[in-house]
């Protein structure tokens, strides 16, 4: 049995379609693929697959992961790859097929590239300079028992924040995994809270998903 990971992109249309129905849609892939995925066992079997990381409605990503398992040795990542994609749905599509080398609890970052609309990026950059050489980013955070006010300052790394006509494009790294997960619309939150130049978000694509390391998560 190979134990497949598969990266796949998620735009367009595509970012409206929620995990659930991502499971859903994956769920049909698979059968009108053909492919001889490992199905559970039990009274009501099914393909056995699992996504690393829940992206959030409304955001594009180039690195979705997906996991599953294939009975059949002798089948080529490539073939897997071009039989998944040939059923997959417009504004998705599979990057690669690889064998799993990581185990998931090795996530421990995500990277975000974010679109920002403003009338004055100048003033929108200054803003985001002094939010990030704040002293602490007190935000609300929801959790299973409600919100509670977050400092995600420490775990905040802005990689990139750079002018392009009226767009501000910002490169952010968050916490992301089992232990924890900081969604981007907190730091973008924090800014309109803080700064003096009022912006609209144009697109938030996941770019990456690391370890630890910032060695890319494969």
């Amino acid at each position: 049995m190979n134990r497949v990971r598969a990266v796949f992109e998620k735009k367009g249309r595509a970012k409206y379609i929620s995990h659930l129905d991502l499971n859903r849609c994956m769920l049909r892939i698979f059968r009108r693929s053909g492919l001889p995925v490992w199905y559970t066992e039990g009274f009501n079997p099914h393909p056995y697959y699992s996504f690393a990381l829940a992206l959030s409605l409304g955001f594009e990503s180039s690195c979705e992961i997906l996991d599953f398992n294939i009975t059949d040795d002798s089948m080529t990542m490539d073939e897997i790859r071009d039989r998944l994609n040939k059923v997959m749905p417009k504004d998705m599509g599979i990057v690669s097929v690889k064998p799993q080398k990581l185990k998931i609890t090795e996530i421990a970052k995500a990277e975000y590239a974010v679109s920002l609309a403003s009338e004055n990026t100048e003033k929108l950059l200054a803003d985001v300079q002094a939010l990030m050489n704040s002293d602490e980013i007190f935000v609300e955070k929801k959790t299973k028992r409600g919100f509670k006010q977050v400092d995600i300052k420490p775990d905040t790394e802005l990689v990139e924040c750079e002018k392009n006509g009226a767009f501000l494009e910002i490169v952010l790294r968050l916490p992301a995994g089992t232990q924890t997960n900081y969604n981007p619309t907190l730091f973008l939150d924090a800014l309109k809270n803080a700064g003096s130049q009022p912006f609209t978000v144009e697109i938030i694509r996941r770019t990456g998903i690391l370890c630890k390391n910032n060695e890319i998560f494969s």
